[in-house]
């Protein structure tokens, strides 16, 4: 389980990993153990959905209980307003819709998004504050940066977006994009490497972390550093971040092509990459709680509802539910294997509901008719 990239062949693997999707397989490495792996797993095995072997669960297995919304062309985020209406991006659209009672309207596009490859209009969260400021934030992939973007939705339309946090580097593939304000108040964002390894490592730059900041874009107090939005770093492409009902973060992270990751996400630690893909077991970083094989994963959204983490995957084409024990994840069991095609996003609705949004417009998808589609999930 271990991936050890020796610090001599970076220039190597900038190389490999710049021709690998997220959600694609090189087929260089050795194939991995089957099914997915937990350090902390200790319960007898049964066989999933697809014929993996994964731990038994107690829980009943969620159902999908409606379609949502139809027709849209890769959704990307999703966030809810106080009064349960939701707001989605497209990424290739640019667009921002709510969703409302089975209505979906457009109240306006980010301009400033440039999509291309894996890059556009990302992800959105809502002001914590947003019965008073009726603030948006968004991740948006500009012609020059990534960057996050706040912008107020007034009178049934998105006022113009003013930039908070400009820089991000950005590319055609890893460009992260979740954004998740956590219980202190907090704006989270992640950022991928953007197919330069190396980029994860250094402590200046921006890509290959998971920021902190204020509603303002400055680094948010406490940061290890005060002066840096850094909040972890050694990250390769998180695309999903969840808080669970302790306030901890986890976060969904791409590994290139053995092993995708599930973090624990703590204060200035190393993940690892491009040192190590999966468990390294080396001092001075940080492991994952579970890992994957990527035909299996390729996770991107992250969801924390009724003690379980909902990862949802792209090429993997499945739902993943992680049980969430104290300051461990265990029991990893996929559903809805190969059913909907890809899955990009999973927010808990305010019913307690997940709202699942599939990926099949995105380019690499083999879309339906109704495709793309937004799922309402018992969980």
């Amino acid at each position: 389980m271990r991936l050890a990239a020796a610090l001599s062949f970076l220039t190597l693997t900038t190389v490999l990993t710049a021709c690998t999707s997220d959600d694609q397989s090189s087929g260089r490495d050795p194939a991995p153990p089957a099914g997915p792996q937990s350090p902390a797993e200790t319960a007898s095995p049964s066989t999933s959905s697809s014929g993996t072997t994964t731990p038994t669960s107690p829980n009943r297995p969620p159902r999908v209980v409606r379609t949502i919304a139809s027709g849209l062309a890769a959704p990307w985020g999703l966030d809810f307003l106080p009064d349960g209406t939701a707001v989605v991006t497209e990424r290739d659209t640019r667009r921002v819709l709510t969703l409302r009672d089975g209505d979906v309207t457009e109240v306006g596009t980010i301009e400033a998004a440039a999509p291309q490859g894996e890059a556009g209009l990302l992800g959105v969260a809502a002001s914590p504050d947003f019965d008073t400021d009726r603030t948006l934030f968004f991740y948006v992939s500009t012609a020059e940066d990534n960057r996050i973007v706040r912008a107020r939705l007034a009178g049934g339309g998105l006022r113009p977006a003013t930039p908070i946090l400009t820089g991000i580097p950005n590319g055609f593939i890893h460009d992260g994009g979740r954004l998740e304000f956590g219980p202190d108040g907090y704006l989270y964002a992640s950022t991928g490497e953007t197919g330069t390894p190396e980029m994860a490592q250094d402590r200046d730059a921006l890509g290959g972390k998971i920021l902190r900041i204020t509603a303002d874009g400055k680094p948010a107090p406490g940061n290890p550093d005060p002066d840096s939005p850094v909040w972890s770093w050694g990250h390769r492409n998180v695309q999903g971040l969840a808080f669970d009902d302790t306030g901890q973060l986890w976060a969904s992270e791409f590994g290139r092509n053995t092993f995708d990751e599930l973090n624990r996400i703590t204060k200035d630690a190393n993940y690892g990459w491009p040192m190590f893909e999966g468990d390294g077991g080396a001092p001075d970083y940080t492991d994952p709680q579970v890992v994957w094989r990527t035909s299996e994963a390729s996770p991107s959204g992250l969801a924390y509802a009724r003690g379980n983490l909902w990862m949802a995957s792209l090429r993997g084409e499945r739902l993943w539910r992680v049980t969430v024990d104290g300051k461990r994840a265990t029991k990893p069991t996929d559903f809805f294997v190969g059913d909907y095609g890809r899955l990009r996003t999973v927010e808990v609705a305010p019913d307690g509901n997940l709202w699942v949004t599939t990926s099949n417009r995105d380019g690499r998808g083999d879309p339906a008719a109704t495709d793309d589609r937004i799922l309402e999930v018992r969980p």
